[in-house]
């Protein structure tokens, strides 16, 4: 295993290795103005949400590790704190990248990336009318982590107005995750696209408690053909076995592949049955 000490590395050696690691990113796509009215759009992968009472995300247009300058996104926010953070998806991902080019201040990426901008209800910076999820914020306050190259500002921003497009709602005016194509930022010119093919769930243990592995079939713990993944879907049962159920020791190749399958389409009740009925 590769090993290595923060403090012996380069500011871009750790950004080399953390930007591949700490992903995928959401990306803040934020919307900003300065005093004499002008635009600023840029987007920020090192953003996510924070609190939802009061409803808090973060992004942080941190200092230029090449020459240790700043970004106009958050010079104007110390002019004028209030931002849109616009949900980037797949269809307006070269658009959003042409937007992060370093074009000199005062230039409006709207208008060089073919943006429509729509104005804010709130807030006085225009929203991405062609983002499916558009959010006012009123910037709460700015966190300075540095003033070398590479230092973020943390920039926390109060939600006060959410727009929807319709077409990413289900019947239930609820946001369907399949139909937002989102995408997200990986380490150098990697990204990734969240579509419906690879989108999954896992239940979550919130009202019940799982078993956990202790809990499991002697012969599911010790089984190579189950995943840990597929051990841990079944470990998150919220019934404990019959001790008799527990204490099985062999599973027949066909029983765990059953279970398998189970476990795949997300049947955990189906996988359990299949396990105490092969007893």
């Amino acid at each position: 295993m590769l090993t290595l000490s923060t403090d012996q590395l380069s500011t871009q050696e750790i950004q080399k290795y953390l930007q591949y690691a700490i992903a995928p990113r959401p990306i803040c796509f934020a919307s900003t103005i300065d005093l004499e009215g002008n635009v600023n759009l840029s987007p920020f992968s090192f953003f996510n949400l924070f609190s939802m009472n009061p409803p808090i995300c973060i992004f942080s247009p941190s200092r230029r590790v090449r020459d240790n300058t700043t970004k106009h996104t958050l010079e104007n926010i110390k002019l004028v704190p209030e931002c849109v953070i616009n949900i980037v998806n797949y269809d307006m991902v070269q658009q959003m990248s042409l937007a992060s080019c370093d074009y000199p201040k005062g230039t409006n990426e709207f208008i060089k990336a073919g943006f429509t901008p729509i104005a804010s209800e709130l807030v006085r910076p225009p929203r991405v009318a062609e983002s499916p999820i558009q959010l006012e914020c009123i910037v709460q306050e700015v966190i300075t982590l540095g003033e070398s190259a590479g230092a973020g500002n943390l920039v926390l921003a109060l939600i006060k107005k959410i727009h929807i497009n319709d077409n990413v709602l289900d019947s239930d005016k609820n946001i369907d995750q399949a139909k937002l194509d989102l995408v997200a930022r990986l380490g150098g010119d990697w990204y990734a696209r969240i579509t419906e093919e690879n989108l999954f769930k896992v239940e979550k243990p919130n009202t019940q408690l799982g078993i956990g592995f202790e809990q499991l079939p002697i012969g599911i713990i010790n089984n190579d053909l189950l995943t840990n993944n597929e051990k841990g879907q079944l470990a998150n049962y919220s019934i404990t076995p019959d001790a008799d159920v527990q204490k099985k020791s062999n599973f027949s190749e066909t029983t765990i592949l059953k279970i398998k399958l189970a476990l795949e389409n997300q049947d955990t009740e189906l996988a359990w049955e299949i396990i105490r009925t092969s007893v």
